[in-house]
């Protein structure tokens, strides 16, 4: 095979096109994106129960929902949390099974559930990780609340409509409602109650098809429309009417606002209230593409904008993967011209060019395989096409010297670039196996960890076989074409010099040190025995720290606050606002350090209502999310700036936890999880804060917390004895209780 692609003239030229051509072609192919995509392996199930505690959550949702699904094989997991008016279920799946129909058999059960509460919602049952999240666009301008998300809902249909964007999601409002409120003296007064005006205006409000009417010249539709969709229209509703023909309208005794379901559900960008428009993806799209259509987008809104609204990118993680790539382009030419320039102090031009053409030939047969697989430019593929960088010229190169050696033993250019392949043959495939077998190993790995790292052995694998292939079967040919006194040009005098230079170093000071190394070989096997004891040393004393994936600064950081439950939305505002404060002196202080003066801090995003730590919702919790200067630029490590941040903040009274960490994408989570178990809670809540007490005595443990937490204060009640006799019933009292406190839904428009 060597002997026959050295000989003919056309086969490696037509070879090294191939790859050359088919990866240029597939370049378009393979995604950009944070991290390779990991198949879906989990289930939500969400069923909202309102008002009830956890407790009761947990006995009339999670124990039904974990009993339905028992017998489904293919579960690898059950956890529900039960939060105050919510259940969340997550269930994992085997490793290797189908994820549809696993989704299907977990539908089929929890809706055959028919013990359910009659004030339970109907469960969501939703499959996770078929969406990523891409880039936010923050929109603020000088408009009340209503018409800000009425504002957004059109940018996200614009936006959809566009093309290269199919998922947006708006944050920042709770379900838009309007409310209306009677005193309970005005209710005595007229001999009502809530749930009767609700009836009423259910009664009232109405838009219902009625049938057709059918002619000889045409059919005519009948339909009853008289539903109410404002405040203006709600007031005028009659509610109460006498025989004399005297009427009550709703707007005579109630107050009727329009307005958002929770006052904590909302986000302030930069001090102004503000909709978030968040981009996702699906796993077929571009997550650079998606970027850069957002960007557009949002560039020609500025132009025609109302005066006063503002557009901003916020939590931009592309940045990072746009930066990896151009350092593997910077990377991969500075490999290219030091390769192509090393070679040339041995030998011509011509000699040089083609060893260093190995380096894209390999890289775009490389891309043709990923194409092929279905693989992405990532994270993880990165950084195996950075490694590969250093490791495929080696072949070239010990077989291009091989070849210039035979040739200087007078040999002919094409038996010694025959016999020269030949010759090194073995070494190389067992250097190329070895590679394999080491890197090879990370593609058993397991779960979502094991899903991420194969990526890395698929890259190297697959770029040193083109490299060898390329080494064995296009080199030697054009190396075979080479004129004999193209291999070594000794005649110019800076090469000379260069030559006389090197052999002066070799036998100086490699030779000497060589023959030292093997007169005192005793000396010198305790020296290699001693350094390997010293690598083993730094392992086991923690001097080479142990990760998942490399640390790399990112330009998001967040606050994220947890009070307890129960907490009005004031005081949450009291302490996101000290916390704001905190960041601000750090920009103060920080800002004139970096290049140009550039402020440190781009954006602050303060949205209410909302904690991923805690797994709760409502005013007791918040997140502060920051946009940095972008790493490249910025001249301040990111974890510095976050133990400023937390010294800078202090202590705050009546916080359960703030932790302080970078908004991170990927499946590494949490740094440390430890799950207890038992049935007393109280037991649990004591291990639980003894073993926080333990770990936060390591140094660099930070952010501890559990999920444990005591709920709001419930007051209880029952009938009395007698009250039957009074014509009370339980039910009756509870429903009065319910509507009168929690509300009653009237009715329901889009």
């Amino acid at each position: 095979m060597i002997r026959f692609f050295a000989l003919h003239p056309t086969a490696a030229n037509l070879l090294m096109l191939t790859f050359l051509i088919v990866g240029l072609v597939s370049v378009g192919n393979v995604k950009r994106e944070t991290f390779p995509e990991i198949p879906p392996d989990k289930v939500r199930v969400v069923t909202a129960y309102p008002v009830a505690s956890a407790a009761q959550v947990e006995s009339a949702i999670c124990e039904r929902i974990e009993d339905a699904i028992d017998g489904i094989s293919e579960i690898k997991e059950v956890t529900c949390e039960a939060q105050e008016g919510v259940a969340v279920a997550s269930i994992e799946m085997h490793d290797g099974k189908d994820i549809d129909l696993f989704l299907n058999d977990i539908k089929a059960e929890v809706d055959a559930i028919s013990t359910f509460p009659d004030t339970v919602e109907d469960p969501v049952v939703t499959q996770l990780g078929r969406t990523d999240f891409v880039v936010a666009v923050a929109v603020t301008g000088p408009m009340s609340a209503p018409h800000l998300k009425a504002y957004a809902e059109d940018l996200k249909d614009q936006m959809l409509q566009g093309g290269g964007i199919s998922q947006v999601n708006i944050k920042g409002f709770s379900d838009h409602q309007i409310s209306i409120e009677i005193p309970a003296l005005t209710l005595r007064q007229y001999g009502l109650s809530v749930s009767r005006i609700a009836d009423v205006i259910q009664a009232q409000s109405i838009d219902l098809p009625a049938g057709s009417i059918e002619t000889e010249t045409s059919d005519v539709l009948i339909r009853f429309t008289d539903e109410r969709r404002s405040t203006r229209t709600f007031a005028s509703l009659v509610v109460v009417s006498g025989k004399s023909g005297s009427e009550i309208r709703l707007g005579d005794i109630a107050t009727i606002t329009d307005r958002f379901e929770l006052a904590e559900d909302k986000i302030i960008f930069n001090g102004e209230r503000a909709a978030l428009l968040e981009i996702t993806k699906n796993s077929d799209e571009d997550t650079l593409d998606v970027v850069d259509v957002v960007s557009d987008f949002v560039d020609r809104q500025r132009q025609i904008a109302p005066p006063g609204v503002r557009f901003e990118l916020t939590q931009n993680i592309s940045s990072i993967v746009r930066d990896r790539l151009d350092m593997l382009l910077g990377n991969g030419l500075q490999g290219l011209v030091l390769v192509f320039l090393t070679m040339w102090l041995f030998f011509s031009f011509r000699f040089s060019f083609w060893i260093a053409m190995g380096l894209p030939v390999s890289f775009l047969g490389t891309i043709f395989v990923m194409s092929l697989l279905g693989l992405s430019f990532d994270m993880i593929s990165m950084v195996g096409l950075l490694i590969a960088v250093g490791l495929l010229m080696d072949d070239a190169i010990v077989l291009a010297e091989n070849i210039a050696t035979h040739v200087a033993k007078g040999e002919s250019i094409v038996e010694a670039a025959i016999t020269g392949t030949k010759q090194v043959a073995p070494g190389v495939l067992a250097s190329y196996l070895t590679t394999v077998l080491v890197f090879g190993s990370l593609m058993f790995l397991k779960g979502h960890i094991g899903s991420i790292m194969k990526v890395l052995p698929i890259i190297l694998i697959a770029t040193l076989s083109v490299s060898l292939v390329e080494a064995f079967l296009i080199l030697p040919h054009h190396l075979a074409h080479a004129r004999k006194g193209d291999l070594r040009k000794g005649a110019s005098r800076f090469r000379s010099g260069f030559e006389a230079k090197l052999e002066w170093v070799r036998q100086n000071i490699v030779g000497r040190g060589v023959d030292l190394a093997i007169e005192w070989r005793y000396l010198s096997l305790g020296l290699a025995i001693a350094m390997l004891m010293g690598s083993v040393a730094l392992v086991a004393g923690g001097g080479l720290k142990f990760r998942v994936f490399p640390a790399i600064d990112g330009n998001v950081i967040q606050a994220r606050i947890l009070l307890p439950q129960g907490t009005p939305l004031a005081r949450t505002e009291t302490v996101v606002a000290q916390v704001t404060q905190a960041l601000e002196r750090i920009n103060q202080k920080l800002s004139p350090l970096q290049p140009g003066g550039q402020a440190l801090i781009e954006n602050v995003n303060i949205r209410f209502g909302s904690n991923i730590d805690s797994y709760e919702n409502g005013p007791h919790v918040a997140t502060v999310s920051v946009d940095l200067l972008d790493a490249q630029v910025r001249n301040t490590v990111l974890n510095d700036i976050l133990n400023m941040w937390r010294a800078e903040t202090g202590d705050l009274a009546d916080i359960i936890t703030i932790n302080f960490v970078e908004f991170q994408l990927g499946p590494a989570g949490r740094a440390i999880d430890i799950r207890l178990h038992g049935n007393d809670l109280d037991r649990l809540k004591s291990a639980s804060l003894e073993l926080q007490q333990w770990l936060g005595a390591y140094q660099g443990v930070r952010n501890l917390s559990d999920d444990l937490r005591p709920g709001k204060p419930e007051i209880r009640l029952r009938l009395s004895d007698g009250a039957m006799a009074l014509g009370m019933t339980a039910a009756e009292i509870a429903g009065q209780l319910r509507a009168a406190f929690f509300g009653k839904t009237a009715d329901e428009f889009q």
